[in-house]
């Protein structure tokens, strides 16, 4: 089982990452999960998917069915074990994918049905079902106060160069230590290495490898065209960064 958050401050390109690394381990043999957790909903077009599902969030009633009492309480592990196949939709390469979406009641402390669904599905999907789980997070920090990413074997933290992002990603280091991630590593893009991975390092967070500009990366968003059906100077970068995750995590599962 591989199980993957993927994270940075906004505009730092980890959907599209997250999106291409789905594809990839996939192609690799894996049965993959994509999750947009990112209240933007942009995780679809990088996989390759034209009709993304619909937000679980929209699904009230089920919801209310679910994870509602009679009484105004909730119930804090509603059945979520059925919820890839009603609501999730199947994309290129055999990714499935389904779409998070937003609690209206904003808020890390939020104790109402909807985030008690939404926290239930992520802790079965991550602990249970699936070979690769790949979680696009909302940008910056918010969720690490919301426990969504309890379980995850690795959390990338997509930087670029600026020190915005860099302070996003020392803050990201700090928070995971009191919610249960115990790795990380980063992904620059935009940026060279040798400029940013000794300040990365020096925080504790490994570098899996850097992402150039490539133009052919523009075509593809101009186009509406998933990178990897594209190909160019990206992809290569990534299936370098793919795999030096895939070492990674066979090292921390043979350190267990």
């Amino acid at each position: 089982m591989v199980k993957i958050a993927v994270t940075g401050k906004g505009g730092v390109g980890k959907t599209t990452l997250s999106g291409t690394l789905a594809r990839m381990l996939a192609r690799d043999g894996f049965d993959v999960v994509a999750i947009d957790a990112d209240a933007d909903m942009n995780l679809a077009s990088s996989i390759g998917i034209s009709k993304p599902p619909n937000p679980l969030t929209d699904y009230q009633d089920m919801i209310e069915e679910r994870a509602g009492e009679k009484g105004g309480m909730f119930k804090f592990n509603p059945k979520v074990d059925d919820i890839i196949d009603k609501f999730g939709v199947v994309g290129p390469d055999n990714v499935k994918m389904l779409v998070m979406g937003t609690i209206d009641t904003g808020g890390s402390g939020c104790m109402c049905p909807a985030s008690s669904f939404l926290k239930a599905f992520l802790r079965h999907v991550v602990l249970k079902d699936t070979s690769a789980v790949i979680l696009d997070m909302e940008a910056g920090i918010e969720h690490l106060g919301r426990g969504t990413t309890k379980g995850i074997d690795l959390m990338i933290i997509v930087v670029e160069p600026g020190k915005r992002s860099l302070e996003t990603a020392e803050r990201i280091k700090h928070l995971s230590e009191g919610i249960e991630v115990k790795h990380l590593a980063a992904v620059i893009n935009k940026g060279k290495s040798v400029n940013l991975k000794p300040q990365l390092e020096a925080l504790g967070i490994p570098v899996l490898g850097e992402i150039p500009y490539d133009e052919d990366l523009v075509r593809a968003d101009l186009e509406g065209v998933a990178p990897i059906d594209v190909g160019g100077k990206w992809v290569d970068a990534v299936v370098q960064i793919k795999d030096n995750m895939m070492r990674m995590i066979n090292g921390f599962e043979q350190q267990q």
